[in-house]
Order: structure tokens, then sequence, then C-alpha cells
């Protein structure tokens, strides 16, 4: 009798752990797998579902204070502004129905799409746009839009924004707003957010108010609710006048930086991550992953301090163009950046519909860089395997590297090695340690030897700016400022800058860029290396026409949706 009912706790035993056994099997599912060998998943567009994506800490939800990059991006889900910049960083209407430009690009005339709602219901008019523009106006030194504004119209002189732009309300729908004189970016300057008027009854004080801020615009998302330092929570707008999005609610989730939002992303708390670094080609053997890469405004060059008496005058130009032929910036991008990066030959993003491809002509010629010196009379006098000119100087110089950048010291190792090669003799600081140092030295100190023009070459980077504008690096006016910090003068780069920035016909201004990508290509102030790429990781969860930019990391997401069967 014992042994029976031995016997049958026994299997009872059995057939418990087995049960359980066959739980943990249905309900665990290997993340990297290939999700088609689970079940068949139908890609057909579908309303529903909820995506999670990453914000860092953040000072405030008004728009026009926000100091977080991370928001920026997330704040477009909510406002619109009257312009935006399309793939190939031109302007296109977003809220404008049409628009006309007048006066020699003093006056913009625009009538406003008839058939826009805020996310409380109430229509969209041209006070809004006119309330937007006074508190911009009113606003402090740390709103983003009004240095956007201040950026891209007051390169030459001291901006007074309440001089600049003038607002005239025709009626409900129609509105002129007026420049105090030409400017080629008077549309780019008008990419700001509208924010709503009624909300803070014509109040702008209110408007400016950074805590306790409610955001409502008129984009694909609506807000819900913010948790302080946790989430923040958009349902979609089922109003919303480009049609209405397919996934039903966004949380926005705060994390403290970079490395914990990718930890949060690998783990499966975020379906969306920005990348760290250059690897991120591991990821392309998770099938759980897809990588959306895209150019970054970062640009990375060699600029010269023509206060150099060697870098200057034809023979600077003669040795500017052989070091732009001797180096191989596609090494670089390979050895360096694994491959993610963009060669240009100018400061102009390579997407810009302003990119001449006329100013693409130099690349990888070792030899071609010797001849250009041989011809101009360099020759290596001492057999030392470093040229001279006709007075027996050297072609010798000290290269500053401006910034404690792992990437950039790689780089430079490149370049002296690539210089070399054609005679040129490229230091780095006479001490040993310096890539010890490196790890140490200050910004301030950094800024300070730029300024101060304690360099001959000079490896830097500028993230360029999504409206055009290159006088803060070339244009005479701007060394005293110190942008123009390689002291750069040329009358005829003066006139084609100031040519460029004050034309009110934009008509004219692809054909003007043109004509300072051919002075650049012609004089080379700086060698131009490339632009660097980031990387997007999203959820395969995640499917439809995401199509991320360095302005815009989520564009399209709202034509975006989850399969039902993966919801």
């Amino acid at each position: 009798m014992n042994r029976k009912k031995q016997t049958i706790l026994f299997l009872i035993c059995i057939l418990i752990f087995i049960s359980i056994g066959c739980k943990q099997k249905v309900n665990t599912i290997d993340k990297s797998q290939d999700l088609n060998t689970v079940e068949d998943i139908d890609y057909t567009p579908v309303e529903g579902g909820t995506i999670t994506i990453p914000l860092t800490n953040l000072n405030t939800l008004n728009p026009l204070y926000a100091n977080s990059s991370s928001y920026y991006h997330f704040s477009k889900l909510i406002f619109e502004g009257l312009f935006d910049f399309d793939e190939n960083l031109d302007v296109v209407p977003r809220l404008v129905h049409r628009y006309e430009i007048s006066n020699n690009g003093r006056t913009v005339s625009i009538e406003l799409k008839d058939n826009i709602k805020w996310h409380d219901g109430q229509e969209f008019s041209s006070s809004d746009v006119k309330f937007t523009i006074d508190a911009i106006k009113q606003s402090d030194s740390n709103s983003i839009y009004k240095r956007a504004i201040k950026s891209g119209l007051g390169t030459f002189e001291a901006t007074d924004i309440y001089r600049i732009i003038d607002v005239d309300i025709i009626d409900n729908r129609n509105i002129n707003i007026n420049f105090n004189r030409e400017y080629s970016n008077n549309l780019e300057v008008l990419t700001f957010p509208i924010i709503p008027q009624h909300i803070f009854n014509g109040n702008i004080a209110m408007a400016l108010e950074r805590e306790n801020y409610k955001p409502i615009g008129t984009g694909p998302y609506r807000f819900v609710e913010y948790e302080r330092f946790k989430n923040i929570i958009l349902s979609k707008n089922v109003d919303y006048w480009n049609g209405k999005p397919y996934i039903d609610k966004i949380i926005g989730k705060v994390l403290e930086d970079e490395e914990a939002i990718l930890s949060a992303f690998e783990s499966g708390q975020l379906n969306v991550a920005t990348t760290i670094g250059v690897d991120w080609d591991k990821y392309k053997q998770n099938s759980r992953i897809k990588i959306y890469e895209y150019i970054s405004p970062n640009y990375e060059f060699l600029g010269f301090n023509f206060q150099n008496d060697l870098l200057k005058g034809d023979n600077g130009k003669v040795i500017r163009k052989a070091i732009n032929y001797g180096i191989d910036r596609q090494a670089i991008i390979e050895k360096v950046y694994l491959g993610h990066g963009t060669q240009v030959d100018v400061p102009i993003h390579p997407n810009s519909y302003l990119y001449s491809n006329e100013a693409n002509i130099y690349g990888y010629n070792k030899e071609k860089a010797k001849y250009i010196l041989e011809e101009t009379g360099f020759v290596d006098i001492d057999n030392d395997g470093i040229l001279e000119d006709q007075n027996g100087r050297e072609l010798s110089f000290k290269l500053f590297i401006g910034s404690n950048n792992a990437y950039r010291l790689k780089t430079s190792e490149l370049i002296i090695q690539n210089l070399k090669d054609i005679g040129i003799h490229i230091t780095i600081e006479s001490e040993d340690n310096y890539e010890t140092r490196l790890k140490d030295i200050q910004y301030s100190e950094i800024d300070t030897n730029i300024k101060n023009g304690n360099f001959d070459i000079v490896l830097l980077g500028w993230e360029l700016s999504v409206t055009p504008d290159l006088s803060h690096m070339f244009h005479s006016s701007k060394i005293k400022d110190g942008t123009n910090f390689i002291r750069y003068s040329n009358e005829s780069m003066d006139e084609i800058l100031n040519k460029a920035f004050y034309d009110g016909e934009r008509e004219n201004k692809k054909g003007n860029y043109e004509k300072i990508q051919d002075q650049i290509i012609e004089e080379l102030p700086y060698i131009s290396l490339f632009f660097r790429n980031r990387g997007l990781l999203v959820d395969r969860r995640v499917e439809g026409n995401l199509n991320p930019t360095f302005f815009n990391i989520y564009n399209q997401i709202e034509k975006c949706f989850i399969p039902k069967s993966m919801q």
C-alpha cells in the first residue's frame, strides 16, 4: 500500500514538472529569433499599439525653451510650424496652404490651411501665428527659436528681433510677415513651432512659463500626461489634418543619458534608441532590430592658420591643395568610423539641395599631390623625407586637435602618415603623452588655443545648422568675433557671402551657394573631410516609412504601424 502511494505521488510530481516546463516554454521567446519563424505576421497597416521612445532629463515642456535635444525631436510629434524642411533641406509649407514672397523678399504673404484644429478642438488661425512670433520676440536669450532667428538673420549685424520681424493680420487665415530688409533665409526662420493664443488668453507671459506647461499643438499626437523625471504620454490625434496616425500611444521614457537609453533598448524597455559611437553594425545580427542610418550635421575638417607665412599666398594654396589630394579620407571613414561617414569637399550637407556636384572634385591621389608640390618648386634638399621651399623652410606644421575626442586622435594619426608620404611633416605636440593629456584637456583651453591662433593646422568639427549660412566660417568680419578663427580674409569670398545672405529672391539661392562652393574649392580655407553618420535603432515591431533626419529623427512616424499580432 505504501509503495502504491509512493508511485502515485511520483507520477503527480512528474506531471506537475511537465506542466510547469510547458508553460515556461510557451511564454519564453528568444528576442533575437526571427519572428517570422514564430508566427505568420500580417503586415497590412492597422491601427493600435503603443511604442516607447527615449527622452533625457528636460527642463520644461515649453517648446520655445526646451534645452533637451531629445525633447526637441519629441516635441515635433505635438507641435508644427508654418514651414518645415524636407529631405533635401529645402523649405516646404506645413501649416501653410499657399504663400507668396514679394517686395524683394521683405514680405511673406501666407494663407493658412483651413482644416487645422488645435488638440482641444479650437480652430487654428492667424492670431496664433502673430501670438507665437510676439512670444518669441519677448522671450529671453534661453529661447532656442529666438537664438535660431538671430542666427539665421543676424550674421553681419547686431540683431534686434523686434526690428527684424513684424506681423500684419489680414483676416483669420491670411497674414503678412514683414522683414526689415532682404534675407535669403526668410522662410527658414519660419519653421518654429506655433503655440495657441487661446490657451493663454493672449497673455504672452503665461506662454513663456516653464513650469506646469501643458503642450497643446496641431501635430499628429496630443499630450496626455507628464510624470516628472519618468515619462510623457501622448495619444494619437484622431482629427489630425494630415491623416489619423496608426499607432495609438507614444510614451516618452525619461532616462539619464545615452548609455542608459541604449541599455533600455537592448533590454526591450524602449522601441527606439539612438546609437552611441560608431560600432552599431553589431546590431545587424539581431533580427529584432532595424537600423536607419542618416547623415548627421557634424562636419569634420582641417582648418589652416592664415597667419602662417607658409600657408597663405599662392604657395599656401598649393600646399593646401596637395594636402587635400594627399589625405585618404575614405580610409579614415572606414578605419576610424567603421564606414559611418560621408565624404565631402565643402561644408554643405550632402543631402541639401544647395550641395553642388561640381564641388565634389577632390579624391585621394598621392602621386598628384607630389606632382603639385614638385611643380611649384618644393624639393627635399637634405634627403630627410621632408620637402623644403625655395628659402629652405621645411613643410613642417603643428597639428592641433580641437577636442578631447578619441576619434580625432586616430584620424590625426592617419593624416600624419598620409602627409608624410608626400613630403609634409606633421607633429601633434612635443610631449610623448599627448593621448593621455588629451583626455584631461579642458574645452576652455582648446577654445583659447584656437582663438589665439596657437596652431598651424587644426582638426576640428562644426555642428552645422539646418539653416544655411557659411559666413561665420569664412567672412573676414567674423575674424574679430572669433568664429573665423583661421583668420581667412578674401574680398571675393566676402562679396559672395554677402550676396548669398541678403538675396531675397529664393530662385537665386542655389546659384549663389554654387558660387560659394566654387570659391571654397578654389581657395581651400578648410580641407573638408566628411560628415559623420548616425544610426537610429528601431524595434522591428514598428513598420512603415520611418525616415529619420538629423533635424527630425521621428520623421513620418505617424505613418508607421504595429502589425496586429505584434501589438
